[in-house]
């Protein structure tokens, strides 16, 4: 049986999804700017930034915050 969990954005998407959708929103240098690490900001790709936010937690909660927060304020417009 499947839980169903409407008030949670994230729930059904992917790491890469998010990634993919903050660096198609604001672009890498922006991303970089906003969250400071080297997966964004030195010869940034989605390869290394999966890698590295698999494996840290601090940084993959800064970036599905991020990603909610954008949702919010697209939803608005």
């Amino acid at each position: 049986m499947t839980i169903q969990q409407p008030n949670n954005p994230l729930h059904g998407v992917t790491l890469k999804e998010v990634v993919n959708s903050l660096v198609d929103w604001y672009g890498w240098e922006k991303l970089g700017q906003w969250i400071n690490i080297k997966c964004f900001n030195n010869n940034p790709s989605l390869k290394s930034s999966l890698t590295f936010l698999r494996k840290t937690p601090w940084a993959r909660t800064k970036v599905e915050k991020l990603y909610i927060k954008t949702l919010k304020n697209k939803q608005k417009k």
